[in-house]
């Protein structure tokens, strides 16, 4: 039988052909899509996005649902959800900021139609599957652009961040908050305002806490353990020292990145991103430091506004984020009392210090 007919391919040689044969079907399959023509804007490549991650709880309203599976358990919860999927869920404290982001993504494709370099929202959430259509019904009902979910039918979705190339972690679940932070993902618990207030349809405006949200808790600590006195005489002395960056920093930096692009059409003037340093430090005694470190990055802020021990809560009011950042939840109970969505930021010495959870 040997000489007739070809040689029987070495295993080496058949993985390749099946190699081979798997990327022409990605490449079909890639082209197929490329060629439908629909005017829904496809969600960008992982790896060019800055991909915002929510949970349920915290992209809409679901604290009569939560009860529901605290007081009933979870077999009560599934059938509630699928008995009224048709019935819309109303906004949760992260809704306003991703209608922001999604508006700014359509800026985006208008002066940029071929870039992806663009936000991603992930519905990342541990919800089961069968809550899934609910949950696809009240986003489409709003006209979000959310294709990508993770539903984890109970299990942590923490693990999935890394995966879904994460730049920032929205939850209604400190716990859970507190695990990403540990992983090293930006990330931050939602509460709700306790005020309706109205907000731009045409503007993201961001606020951040600067020491332990942008800034590490180097300087918070002197603070809390020797003083407001060594506090202010450290910041003089290391005013050139640029401080470390702290978990919220990745993101300043993305904001400023898509804010550079608009700027690059001479949309300076008109950008739809607006961002705020709202600290609580005092400008003479220790602002210069934040100023040069953020220079130092080669990172601009809209507004800077210290306050020199002041209450937040007003000067937020004047300013209406979509979203305020910090590590503090005395400044987070009291942003919430006067309208403010606010975001904590379970980072830093103050977390010892925390009364709240």
């Amino acid at each position: 039988m040997s000489g007739s007919g070809p040689e029987a391919p070495q295993p080496s040689e058949a993985a390749e052909a099946r190699l081979q044969e798997a990327e022409q079907d990605w490449a079909a399959a890639k082209a197929f899509y490329d060629n439908l023509v629909t005017k829904k804007p496809r969600p960008p490549k992982p790896q060019n996005a800055i991909t915002v991650a929510v949970s349920s709880r915290a992209l809409f309203d679901l604290v009569e649902e939560r009860r529901i599976y605290q007081e009933q358990g979870v077999e009560k919860y599934v059938e509630y959800q699928q008995n009224n999927e048709n019935v819309t869920l109303k906004p949760g404290p992260a809704f306003y900021f991703v209608k922001a982001l999604e508006h700014v993504n359509a800026r985006l494709l208008e002066l940029y139609p071929d870039d992806e370099e663009r936000f991603d929202i992930v519905l990342m959430t541990n919800n089961h599957a069968q809550v899934g259509v609910r949950l696809i019904n009240s986003i489409n009902h709003y006209g979000l652009t959310i294709e990508r979910f993770c539903m984890t039918g109970g299990q942590s979705p923490i693990g999935y961040l890394t995966a879904y190339l994460t730049n920032l972690y929205l939850s209604a679940d400190s716990e859970k908050v507190q695990e990403a932070i540990e992983a090293g993902i930006a990330s931050a618990t939602m509460f709700t305002a306790n005020k309706d207030v109205s907000y731009s349809d045409t503007q993201l405006r961001v606020a951040f806490d600067g020491d332990a949200v942008i800034f590490s808790d180097e300087s918070e600590q002197i603070v809390k353990e020797q003083g407001l006195d060594r506090f202010f005489e450290h910041e003089q002395l290391n005013e050139n020292k640029p401080l470390a960056q702290g978990p919220l920093k990745g993101f300043l930096e993305d904001l400023g990145k898509i804010q550079k692009k608009f700027y690059a059409k001479n949309e300076r003037l008109n950008c739809p991103i607006r961002t705020y340093l709202v600290t609580a430090r005092s400008a003479a005694s220790s602002g210069a430091r934040v100023l040069k470190t953020l220079r130092s990055w080669g990172l601009e802020i809209d507004e800077a506004l210290f306050l020199a021990g002041a209450p937040k809560g007003p000067i937020l009011v004047k300013i209406r984020p979509h979203i305020f950042f910090d590590d503090q939840m005395f400044h987070i109970e009291g942003a919430q009392k006067l309208g403010t969505i606010a975001a904590h930021v379970p980072y830093g010495v103050a977390q010892k210090y925390n009364k709240s959870s």
